[in-house]
């Protein structure tokens, strides 16, 4: 397959000026750039059709290398088809914000410029929190991570005893068990069978 090499250049030509232009913040340069992008684009699908051939109609007496490939053609009418849309969009977006601002360009939101300055570290959702965070006494953790709670027993020979403060009053695990388990005798049932 040969390709032309003036459609190569033009077509470069193209997309290096229609990727300038959308890099401007005028909103006429940019759609001036994607213009220029869509009639690049409309190059390279003519490009890769290749040289002109014969109508693809078909016939016996002709060789299929001698038929114009019809794909990129379809292809090219889409693409005409897409930046006519996008270019009648755009013309829209620019006389509304002609109408609204009496100017062109695009302008720094102060909302983004506030959420570009905030630092990524947020001290609430970054911070170390404890293993467990529940607010039921039994499942708490102590400082180590092995504990049941920080309070371990008093002597260091004295009975392993785990002991953890609950409503205001220390007491033993094996008794914060109890009291969590249903059925529990230091909760008072109310007329309803739930505790009151």
């Amino acid at each position: 397959m040969s390709i032309n090499l003036t459609l190569l250049i033009v077509m470069g030509a193209l997309y290096a000026c229609g990727i300038y232009l959308i890099l401007e913040r005028s909103l006429t340069r940019v759609l001036l750039g994607l213009m220029l992008l869509a009639n690049a684009t409309n190059l390279l699908l003519l490009a890769t059709g290749g040289y002109a051939g014969l109508a693809p109609l078909y016939s016996k007496d002709v060789a299929a290398g001698d038929y114009s490939d019809p794909l990129p053609q379809a292809l090219i009418l889409t693409s005409i088809v897409i930046s006519f849309a996008v270019t009648a969009f755009m013309l829209g977006i620019i006389y509304r914000t002609w109408v609204l601002a009496r100017r062109d360009e695009i302008q720094d939101d102060l909302e983004d410029l506030r959420v570009a300055e905030t630092p990524s570290f947020d001290a609430e959702d970054d911070a170390e929190i404890p293993a467990e965070t529940s607010e039921f006494p039994l499942t708490m953790l102590g400082g180590d991570g092995r504990d049941i709670s920080d309070r371990g027993p008093a002597q260091a020979g004295a009975a392993a005893t785990a002991t953890l403060v609950a409503g205001g009053r220390e007491m033993p695990a094996e008794k914060a068990a109890a009291e969590e388990k249903p059925g529990s005798t230091n909760v008072t049932p109310g007329p309803e069978g739930g505790g009151k």
